[in-house]
């Protein structure tokens, strides 16, 4: 299995990030990626390669444009008229509110971003756009012939809708991979997230449309972020009505119950049968997560990739969330490894 990545993740990089009331140091760091890749060459799972670039369109085939130029200009505006140091909303629009653009960067950071865990730094533009075109490099792979490709992205992007980012997420990675396998020819594409939280923003993205299955296993709403979304009676709207499955679980959930939704999520996409499956891989299921909880151990992750791999579905694996970070490369490789073995 061939693994996309790209150095330039490294530069959307914060020390600290504001979290339940208080600053502290980040969990989303470019260690993150650094120990996964290291764990991909030490299993030697296959060739590390560099993305190609793609261009523009296949993100605004996904996202909302304006959204899209707000996130390629809002450095250069903030730093222009507060200075060059990490941009953070100044004030959020109020319910009811008319929602008119302003010409204040703190407050269109405001009208996009829905929480303060994603500070627009001078690099995050491109670190999101190396994400996507490793995303898309896999689509590439695997309508070249492969199987099966890893998508080793960072930042993440299972939180970042169609007009909206938050949760470390900037441009969703997984949503574009999927809607670039539709625009190649795909009739029918799968996305599943097995990432400790909700893909809000994928959900979001497909929730009215029936060629593109969604489907999350997740920490309860009720109790977990991105909370307000992700219950199990979320099924779709219009032509997608049935199309969208939501698995929320409890804080504790072991990897019995984790597995069983797993396999009702398995069953869902088998009766798709979707021509591609792209797998927003988070692995902050893991039981020594500082910021999520479920109890997965590192020997359950090969049986969640085997499982996958029964579907008989050419996958791409694109990475999201898993801050253990001594533990993310062996779980999310893990992942891949019982993928790979069981697909002989």
């Amino acid at each position: 299995m061939k693994t996309i990545f790209s150095d330039k993740h490294a530069l959307q990089s914060v020390e600290t990030e504001f979290y339940r009331g208080k600053w502290v140091e980040a969990f989303e760091i470019p260690r993150r990626a650094e120990l996964v890749l290291a764990e991909v060459k030490r299993a030697n799972l296959g060739p590390v390669i560099a993305p190609e670039s793609f261009g523009l369109a296949p993100v605004l085939a996904t996202h909302d444009a304006d959204f899209v130029h707000f996130l390629e200009t809002a450095w250069e505006a903030w730093k222009a008229e507060v200075g060059p140091i990490p941009a953070y909303p100044n004030i959020w629009p109020p319910r009811r509110s008319r929602m008119i653009p302003t010409v204040r960067p703190g407050a269109e950071l405001g009208r996009y971003a829905v929480d303060m865990s994603s500070p627009i730094l001078p690099g995050t533009w491109e670190a999101a756009r190396a994400a996507v075109d490793s995303a898309l490099t896999g689509v590439q792979l695997i309508e070249a012939g492969d199987p099966a490709a890893f998508a080793l992205c960072r930042p993440p992007g299972h939180h970042a809708g169609r007009d909206y980012f938050g949760g470390y997420c900037f441009l969703n990675n997984a949503a574009i991979a999927a809607q670039h396998f539709r625009d190649l020819g795909a009739e029918r594409v799968a996305v599943l997230d097995i990432d400790y939280h909700h893909g809000n923003g994928t959900q979001d993205i497909f929730y009215d449309r029936g060629d593109v299955l969604t489907v999350s296993i997740h920490g309860d709403p009720v109790q977990e972020y991105p909370y307000y979304i992700g219950f199990a009676d979320e099924t779709g709207e219009g032509a997608g009505l049935g199309a969208n499955l939501n698995l929320p679980l409890p804080w504790g959930s072991d990897f019995q119950a984790w597995s069983a939704a797993l396999d009702q999520g398995l069953d869902r996409i088998r009766s798709f049968a979707p021509d591609r499956l792209v797998v927003s891989l988070g692995v902050d299921t893991f039981q020594d997560d500082p910021i999520s909880h479920f109890l997965l151990q590192s020997t359950d992750y090969p049986q969640i990739g085997a499982k996958i791999a029964a579907l008989g579905v050419p996958v791409l694996f694109v990475m999201e969330g898993g801050y253990a970070i001594e533990a993310i490369g062996v779980n999310a490789v893990n992942v891949l490894k019982g993928f790979e073995a069981a697909r002989g």
